[in-house]
């Protein structure tokens, strides 16, 4: 007889190793200790190197390609999936927050459905509640979710304030990161400084995002422009992909960096690869309102301090002057300064990354706060 079955679908293509996959992975652990099979549904087949870090006895990947728009194919696929593997639960990652899933959960016995709300909203994103009839479509649409997990205090702000559930739907569970990947390496260090080329004396001012500019890639390669200014003994280091690269690529040359500045491209597995080993800075210049700032909790994780935009979710993880510093969207200025005068003390480096790396252990470790969703999974 096959185990009992919760299905996750993931509105996202599995193209790295970070916080998706690890959460997929931390859950189906817990959930293989509850006698629970895993059903992980993705936009597309894993990387090889995912596949590989996602494999385990419990786990059953499948495909669900469209899952994170309205498409009557995606509906139906998620259909034949339920009716396979009749779940108990249905989680949804990254998709609509009006759907029919739900519905369609409801009409296959599922038990319970959840859904997290990842959205980062707009720059100066001002919570408001919805007029009444949105309100009510929404309650009627969504009557079958059980609960809404908010990742953020300010998601769960943002969420509630506009009324469409009653408050008691809805739940804050952090993000989290799997602090048992976690183990600091000189030599990964060196073994990435080699990689790309980057001089010893450097110190390495990191990036991890999407390149677009809602990430704040523009006012970084103008902060960059001020800190070289100032001292040569810096790199700047963009790690990721996105549509706007080329643009970027080309107004970094024409800011006059040089080689200043290092783009890597997508790295399927920053912690394997060395990537927030090599880091002396870590920055997040966000334009729009981060829900929560995945890469953020990674580099403190790492006991890197943060240079970081004061928008959306990120005062919940960085504490200005304490596990780094918060400058106002666009100020450029500000963030140079930072930038500038952490790379001259390393001390001060010190203080911060350990000050993070605390942080991250009370409120961001992956175990514990996967541990406090399969409680509201409630599984008998």
């Amino acid at each position: 007889m096959p185990k009992p079955a919760v299905v996750s679908v993931f509105g996202v293509a599995p193209l790295r190793i970070g916080g998706t996959e690890t959460f997929a992975r931390e859950l189906s652990i817990q959930l293989a200790v509850a006698g629970r099979q895993s059903v992980l549904c993705f936009l597309s087949k894993p990387t090889e190197q995912v596949e590989r870090f996602l494999k385990l006895p419990n786990i059953t990947i499948e495909v669900l390609p469209n899952s994170d728009a309205f498409s009557l194919a995606a509906t139906q696929n998620l259909a034949e999936i339920l009716k396979r593997y009749e779940p108990e639960i249905l989680h949804l990652h990254f998709v609509g927050f009006l759907g029919v899933y739900p519905w369609l959960a409801h009409f296959r016995s599922v038990r319970k459905v959840y859904f997290t709300d990842h959205t980062s909203r707009p720059a100066g994103h001002q919570i408001k509640r919805a007029p009444f009839w949105k309100r009510l479509l929404a309650r009627g649409i969504n009557q079958q979710l059980t609960k809404v997990i908010c990742v953020s205090e300010y998601g769960y702000r943002c969420i509630t304030g506009l009324g469409l559930l009653p408050n008691d739907r809805f739940e804050l569970i952090y993000n989290g990161v799997d602090l048992t990947r976690v183990h600091p390496d000189p030599i990964l260090n060196i073994a990435f400084r080699r990689r790309y080329s980057i001089p010893t004396e450097r110190a390495i001012v990191l990036q991890v995002s999407w390149i677009i500019p809602e990430k704040g890639i523009p006012e970084l390669l103008q902060a960059a422009r001020q800190v070289l200014s100032k001292t040569n003994k810096v790199q700047f280091v963009l790690v990721g992909e996105g549509a706007y690269r080329e643009q970027y690529m080309k107004a970094a040359q024409e800011l006059g960096l040089g080689d200043h500045i290092t783009w890597t491209g997508m790295v399927q597995d920053p912690f394997g690869e060395g990537v927030y080993d090599a880091a002396d800075i870590v920055c997040q210049l966000s334009h729009w309102e981060e829900v929560f700032g995945w890469m953020i909790a990674e580099a403190m994780a790492y006991q890197k301090p943060i240079v970081a935009t004061r928008v959306g979710g990120i005062p919940e993880l960085v504490r200005d002057s304490v596990s780094g510093f918060l400058v106002e969207r666009e100020d450029v200025r500000a963030a140079a300064e930072k930038i500038i005068l952490l790379s001259e003390k390393p001390e001060l480096r010190r203080e911060m990354g350990l000050a993070g790396s605390q942080i991250t252990n009370e409120k961001f470790a992956l175990k514990q706060n996967v541990t406090q969703l399969l409680g509201l999974y409630d599984l008998k």
